[in-house]
């Protein structure tokens, strides 16, 4: 395991998006628990790599959700809706993963949803350089529909516990913290711990990342069983 800063742990990340060699963009995965830091983390990659010289594609797994009212036949607060109900994973295959990958025609869509609005999208289908690199964030990255399609595979670690206090002060303004809490222990938490007992991310994982301290991240990287 290493330590650092934060900038130490951005720069082995792109060195790590460095090394991958193919002929089509490079396509990286920032998995991890619901307000383990993967979204902040993606973002500053994406800086770091545009300030290579990159061109980066930012997507998030947001943005290949099922409307709503497709997304709680469980119930709001199912655990296995979360993890089985979830997400487009066959969209977002089709539009941005496959196209980026091996043999694709590098044309894609970056979002299929707009959450806001709780609307279908298709926005404007873009063709990516073949040295792109799309830094993509979300929430059960390594599930066996989308494991194989990623070149580099980072996984953010956080105590389970920790993200419920960070999801308090990040949605404070839209939630009161019962509902926050209620939210996390009943149905992230647990389709977290349905995720880890199906798949096994980390074993998956490129790169782990221990977030529990943002500005002193610990790092490894991790030898992948698949």
């Amino acid at each position: 395991m290493d330590q650092g800063t934060r900038d130490e742990m951005l720069g082995r990340l792109a060195e790590a998006v460095a090394s991958v060699t193919v002929a089509h963009p490079t396509r990286v995965a920032v998995d991890g628990p619901p307000a383990a830091g993967k979204t902040t983390l993606a973002d500053e990659l994406a800086v770091v790599l545009r300030g290579q010289g990159r061109e980066v594609i930012r997507g998030t797994i947001d943005d290949f959700l099922f409307p709503r009212a497709q997304r709680y036949p469980r119930g709001e607060y199912s655990a296995e809706g979360c993890y089985f109900d979830t997400h487009d994973y066959g969209r977002l295959n089709r539009v941005l993963l496959a196209p980026l990958g091996p043999g694709g025609d590098r044309r894609f869509q970056h979002a299929a949803y707009d959450r806001t609005a709780d609307a279908v999208l298709s926005p404007p289908v873009t063709t990516a350089p073949a040295d792109a690199v799309l830094v993509f964030d979300g929430v059960f990255l390594m599930r066996p529909e989308l494991v194989d399609r990623w070149e580099l595979r980072i996984f953010v670690s956080t105590a389970l516990d920790k993200t419920v206090d960070r999801a308090v002060i990040r949605e404070r303004q839209v939630s009161t913290r019962a509902e926050v809490e209620r939210r996390w222990r009943e149905r992230y938490i647990p389709a977290q711990q349905l995720y880890f007992a199906a798949v096994r991310p980390t074993d998956h994982a490129d790169i782990i990342v221990h977030n529990d301290e943002p500005q002193q991240p610990i790092w490894e990287h991790h030898t992948r069983t698949h």
